[in-house]
């Protein structure tokens, strides 16, 4: 009631004002104010109209351009201090290529110039008369107008060059009726908030209630809510647990024989290389046990049918500790320790690599990697767990292509169908080798995937940038939907 009276002495001295103006003298928010003015509006002790305007405002680039002047009289006037004419040489080495190239085919299209076709081409000063687009944006640099305020030819030019941004508004204009100028205090006595004891004594018959428009701005609420990535990892974890996985961590730091030798990958891999691996100055002590049957698996086959790869083993290559590259070498490591079935094991964990940080690559990310170890696995259960996985992600369509890796055989890569977008490969997986299981003492077909966490993430939440995952962009950490 107080503020509804407020309302109506100020329009009574302004007569006419905006839902803007009278917050700021109310000292509310908009939403709160436009609750009263509705129920004002009501009561005919207002009119209340909306009014929608486009208003411009400088860019960022048409802010530069207000303050030094556009491309074009920049360059016009720097021909005028070499007296009226300079070589393109000068005007680029002044201005540089980029501003150079826009002023130019402005200057050409004004018609403030003449280009001069010689050894070395000139350019010659005409007549350059101060332009609308010029006026405008010394006008939007003091402050923002209103579209209409702007010759629309102009208007659209300056917005086709980036100059200018347009923003819609809605503007709430409040005017005060005469029934409003003749109301009272008693006048506003209504029920705001129904209450039992309100009801039960009959009060309610005797007021007036409140009326809600239930399509009335509110204030936006943006409750807290678990990061859209770390939701998609959550989502991967609860699916491996519901089909009867056990989830597995490791350490960061491995040494070069988890991360590489148990694998079967050979000492001179290119993905050992310092370019491709973070080492660390840090040795690690190793099982001589291990040690003797990976050595010789790698030199010459150990005991089963294969040849290794025929040069001779360096276990100081082993001991070096790396960031491990991969989480194979957490699973690898598991089946180590647990080399008799049943064993249905994953690890989703962060990975490290010496990448080049661009929209599809960083230096560190996710990794989803599982094993299934049981009598008697074949490759097709091993399209089923992973379609199973996929497709309660999400994915309808899955498809495995033969592929290859060193530790796997047959391997095969993993891809989904994504509308738009056509097949994509979202990860490798296969059955380990003889020559990986043997030296651990696996006697049974072990099953192995690795699959790119932040590749489907994007996939899921529409990105076309990896590092988006990542950014501080609250934004869009407030739309992206809890449910995607």
């Amino acid at each position: 009631m107080e503020e509804m009276m407020r309302i109506l002495n100020f329009l009574k001295e302004k007569g006419e004002s905006t839902l803007e103006e009278i917050s700021k003298e109310l000292g509310k928010s908009e939403a709160e104010v436009m609750s009263s003015l509705l129920s004002l509006h009501h009561r005919e002790l207002i009119e209340l109209e909306k009014e929608e305007l486009i208003y411009c405002r400088l860019s960022e680039e048409g802010r530069e351009y207000a303050e030094k002047g556009l491309p074009e009289r920049r360059v016009f006037e720097f021909l005028l201090s070499k007296g009226g004419e300079a070589s393109l040489k000068e005007i680029r080495e002044k201005f540089g290529e980029k501003l150079t190239s826009i002023a130019l085919g402005w200057l050409r299209k004004k018609g403030w110039v003449e280009f001069i076709k010689e050894e070395e081409p000139k350019i010659r000063a005409l007549k350059a008369e101060r332009g609308n687009d010029e006026e405008v944006l010394e006008r939007l640099l003091k402050k923002e107008l209103r579209a209409d305020e702007v010759d629309g030819r102009t208007l659209e030019e300056l917005k086709k060059r980036g100059l200018v941004e347009l923003e819609e508004r809605r503007i709430h204009r409040v005017r005060i009726t005469e029934k409003g100028r003749k109301a009272k205090p008693e006048d506003f006595e209504e029920i705001t908030r129904l209450t039992p004891e309100i009801i039960l004594s009959g009060e309610w018959r005797r007021k007036k209630i409140k009326k809600y428009d239930i399509h009335a701005p509110v204030s936006e609420i943006f409750p807290a809510k678990i990061h859209p990535y770390r939701r998609i990892i959550e989502e991967m974890r609860r699916i491996f647990l519901s089909m009867g996985f056990t989830e597995i961590r490791g350490e960061i730091v491995q040494s070069s024989f988890w991360n590489f030798d148990a694998l079967f990958q050979p000492q001179d891999h290119p993905a050992r290389d310092m370019q491709d691996t973070f080492y660390l100055e840090s040795e690690s002590e190793l099982d001589e046990r291990l040690v003797k049957r990976v050595k010789a698996m790698h030199e010459h086959g150990g005991e089963i049918d294969s040849t290794g790869w025929g040069f001779p083993w360096r276990e100081e290559l082993a001991r070096k500790n790396v960031l491990r590259t991969h989480t194979t070498a957490i699973t690898i490591r598991y089946l180590a320790e647990n080399p008799e079935p049943p064993v249905k094991a994953f690890c989703i964990d962060r990975v490290y690599r010496r990448e080049t940080v661009d929209s599809t690559h960083l230096p560190e990310f996710d990794q989803l990697e599982g094993v299934v170890m049981e009598r008697g696995m074949s490759l097709s259960n091993l399209f089923g767990v992973l379609k199973t996985f996929y497709n309660l992600m999400g994915f309808r369509n899955v498809r495995f292509r033969p592929g290859y890796f060193p530790y796997t055989e047959p391997s095969v890569e993993c891809e989904v169908y994504v509308d738009g977008l056509g097949w994509i490969e979202l990860g490798g997986a296969g059955i380990f080798r003889k020559e990986v299981t043997e030296p651990l003492g696996i006697k049974y077909p072990v099953l192995a995937w690795g699959l790119g966490v932040s590749r489907l993430a994007m996939l899921k939440l529409n990105l076309k940038d990896l590092r988006y995952l990542y950014r501080p962009d609250i934004e869009w950490l407030r739309r992206v939907p809890i449910c995607p």
